[in-house]
């Protein structure tokens, strides 16, 4: 058999406009598996948070990975063993934290099964919380805290000052981190190198999986490195704009059980 790789970005792609993978979805996901190919889930949700649909996808029981913090982490679900990470240099959470500080972003990263934050609590870290199904915890002295590795940092703000934290940052370290906008107020600090695409990479040569077998399904900004990457890009039709324009299928929207015509399609 000519193994393929289904790589599935969860909010916006997965799962509908309800947080829900329907039963149609599921079925056309469960085929794929039992035809022996690979499932990865790839988001920029921490681990935790990506618990409870590669539960539903019954992901363990059929060799499935996911890929966490974009790329930052790769998990094999058969036995939770981390066979990939990057992390974060400490010396720069104090520096972004104290620019979080005088421009008023919040910032937050990841303990286990808690978002915690040293900035004021906000509506977009609430919406975080709530998403992953994870605790949200305030902490003094945040940056003498965070002693543990860290696969990533996520600022909030609404739309146009995330956009233009975003492009600041990502000029001032464009040689030392990767940052970009995951959601119009989310902005993603992340390990120089780390993408979704760069991890797929490293996960393809693990299994052996021939680049030109990977069909990538996304729709958000952080999914564009991946799309751009994939042998087949698909972007669904409730997508970003530039995730439609790198796109080689656009498929119908998340709404409309979108990913059953790509693996009818594809598959």
């Amino acid at each position: 058999m000519n193994r393929k790789m289904l790589v599935l970005d969860i909010d916006g792609t997965l799962t509908n406009s309800k947080k829900e993978i329907t039963k149609a979805t599921k079925a056309a996901i469960t085929g794929v598996l039992k035809a022996g190919h690979v499932v990865v889930i790839a988001s920029g949700r921490p681990t935790p948070g990506t618990k409870r649909v590669c539960e539903e996808l019954e992901l363990s029981k059929y060799n499935g990975y996911v890929l966490s913090y974009n790329g930052a982490r790769i998990t094999r679900l058969s036995d939770n063993a981390v066979v990939h990470q990057k992390v974060l240099d400490k010396k720069y959470i104090p520096e972004i934290f104290d620019y979080c500080i005088k421009n008023g972003l919040g910032m937050m990263t990841y303990e286990d099964s808690d978002a915690i934050t040293g900035t004021p609590i906000d509506e977009y870290m609430e919406l975080e919380a709530r998403i992953n199904s994870i605790g949200l915890r305030s902490i003094e002295n945040f940056t003498e805290y965070v002693t543990f590795p860290v696969n990533k940092c996520l600022l909030t703000k609404e739309d146009a000052l995330a956009k233009a934290a975003c492009e600041f940052l990502a000029e001032k370290y464009r040689d030392e981190l990767s940052i970009y906008r995951s959601e119009p107020f989310f902005v993603e600090i992340m390990p120089k190198g780390v993408d979704k695409a760069a991890s797929l990479e490293v996960l393809r040569n693990i299994l052996g999986i021939e680049k030109e077998n990977i069909i990538c399904c996304g729709d958000g900004f952080n999914d564009l490195s991946m799309i751009k990457y994939a042998a087949v890009g698909v972007c669904m039709a409730n997508g970003c704009k530039e995730c439609r324009e790198a796109a080689d299928y656009i498929a119908p929207s998340n709404d409309e059980d979108g990913l059953c015509t790509v693996i009818e399609k594809f598959f």
